[in-house]
Order: C-alpha cells, then structure tokens, then sequence
C-alpha cells in the first residue's frame, strides 16, 4: 500500500503503513510542535542548571553532559506526550516500537544493531540557532551505511537515508534562551554588575527591554532560591526600575494587555515569562500616533532616547 503523508509541508509518498500512522498520531497530539519544542527546551535548561551554575550556552557544558542530551529529551518527551514504553524500543505509539534519537546535526543519527529495521523518531536542535527539527524514518538495510569499522556496530543514515527522512517539523523555532539573543557585551554587563543576584536581575530588565524573559533566564541570572521573588514589587525588580521609568510586565492577565496595547511581546499566559519597557508619558506631538496605554489616569508610551526620565506608572493589579 502507497499512502500519501501529509504533515506540515507538502505531500510525499510512504508505503510504510506504521511510520504513516504514528505520524499521524504524533500530529493529533502535537499539531503545531509546541510540546517537542518545550521538551527539548526543557532538556537544555536541565543540563545547564542555570539557576546553580550560572551556564546558558551548550559550550559551557562538559563533553560528558552533552552526551546525556538525547537521554533526557526521551525522558522529556515521554513525559509530554505520555507515551507508554515500547517493547523493545523507547516508545510505543499507537502499539508500534519507535526508538527515538537526538544529534547535534540534522539526521546523523546514531543507529545500534538492536534498531535495525526500526521506525526512528529523529530530532535535531541548536540553542545557538535557536531551530529544531524533528522526522520519522525505518531504519533498514538501504538507508544505512555500512557498520564496518565501528566496533559497536552502530551506523548512521546515509546521504539516501537523509534525503528520505519523513520531516514532521524542520527548522522550527525553539523557545528562546534570551541570553543567547541579547548582545554579549549586554550579558557581560548583566553578569558582571554585581556579586548580588537582585542587582543582577535589575541589569537584566535594564538592558534587556523589549524582550520576553523566561523563569529560567531570570533564576541564571539570580543564582538563588525564590529567584522570581526578584521580579516583584516589594524590594524586586519592579520596585527598584520604577524610578528609572522601567515596568516589567508579567504573565498576569492585566499586564498582557498592556503589554499587547503597546506591541510589545506578550508573555504567555501561566508561562512565568516578563517583559520590560521604560515608558513616557504620552506628548501629542513628539509621540504622534505611537501605541498607547491608560495607567494612572495618563496615557503612556514606550519611552524613546529622546524622552526624559522619570517615575513609572504604577501597573494594574495582577488579580485582573
């Protein structure tokens, strides 16, 4: 039987009635490929421990911890989609044996003896890049190479192989580290600036305005326990930025309006992510019709190098 695939690109051709059907099943549960995405960020914020080493870059990590990657993101997905475990490979979906794989390259896959003839479930991701990838093929003779030389026997696809890959997501964006996007010079500034984490956290919203902030960017930078007790009002973040005109705006429903009255990224709803902007008090003339937001009775704007400092307003209530 020829089945035609149809996914998330254009159509092609398997007459691999099990590989068509876990797709379909993977697709049914994950249609836009968040969960894959949020298990493999998940992976790498668990190697890097960021909140107790301070690391946010793969480079940071030993040989040995890269290699426990692959291990921890089946783990992750696993526990995402809850798949129950396969007879003799890692999954089952729909009943079938899936061995799932990670690689540092798109589609070098590393095959063992014991999944010959097996569907994989290749997955592919760069934190640098901030892409990932995910694709299904079987693993017989025709797409592998040769194991000759390796003393374990384990192969990888061919150039053949590669071109035959099932692609259910390709070049997708993985959940943003921050750190990795805002300048270096930035984020040696956010490290340097202080021996206290809150004085780093205030560096953090400082300079990096304009951008979602992830728990796990916040507890790299805090190093401490409560690390979001950072953020708040209170002796936080939010209080001490205030005089700088500087809000941080977080996922509570009141603040994602006004994050998305200004057109600013707006954190997702339960996600612990923040965005900070410094506003200004909204003048006709200079600001024409720059978005706006009501706040303390005036109209507010996200603030330009030519607007002067002073006093933010003072943010809706978080139970709205």
């Amino acid at each position: 039987m020829t089945a035609q695939l149809n996914l998330f690109g254009p159509q092609v051709q398997t007459d691999d009635a099990e590989l068509e059907a876990v797709a379909e099943e993977l697709a049914a549960a994950d249609p836009d490929g968040r969960k894959v995405a949020r298990a493999l960020r998940r992976t790498y914020d668990m190697l890097l421990d960021g909140q107790h080493t301070g690391r946010y870059r793969w480079d940071q990590l030993a040989k040995t911890e890269k290699t426990h990657f692959g291990t921890l993101a089946e783990i992750n997905l696993q526990r995402a989609f809850r798949f129950e475990d396969g007879q003799s490979m890692d999954f089952a979906i729909r009943g079938i044996d899936v061995d799932c794989k990670f690689s540092q390259d798109p589609g070098d896959w590393m095959i063992p003896p014991e999944a010959s003839g097996q569907l994989i479930l290749g997955l592919w991701a760069s934190d640098d890049q901030g892409l990932w990838s995910a694709g299904l093929i079987r693993a017989t003779d025709d797409v592998l190479t040769t194991a000759a030389g390796n003393r374990d026997r384990k192969r990888w696809l061919s150039p053949h192989g590669k071109a035959a890959v099932q692609w259910l997501h390709k070049n997708r964006n993985l959940p943003e580290n921050a750190l990795l996007r805002i300048p270096p010079r930035d984020v040696g500034t956010i490290f340097e600036c202080s021996e206290y984490g809150s004085k780093r956290v205030d560096m953090l919203f400082r300079v990096a305005q304009g951008r979602l902030i992830s728990r796990t960017v916040v507890a790299t930078v805090a190093q401490q326990e409560d690390y979001m007790k950072r953020v708040r009002g209170n002796g936080g973040s939010r209080s001490s930025l205030r005089p700088e005109g500087i809000v941080i705006l977080g996922h509570y429903d009141s603040h994602r309006h006004v994050a998305a009255q200004l057109n600013l990224p707006v954190p997702a709803p339960g996600s612990g992510e923040s965005v900070s902007v410094r506003l200004a008090r909204r003048d006709p003339e200079r600001h024409g019709t720059r978005p706006d937001v009501a706040l303390d009775g005036e109209r507010w704007v996200a603030a330009g190098e030519d607007d002067p400092p002073g006093n933010a307003p003072m943010l809706p209530g978080t139970k709205t």
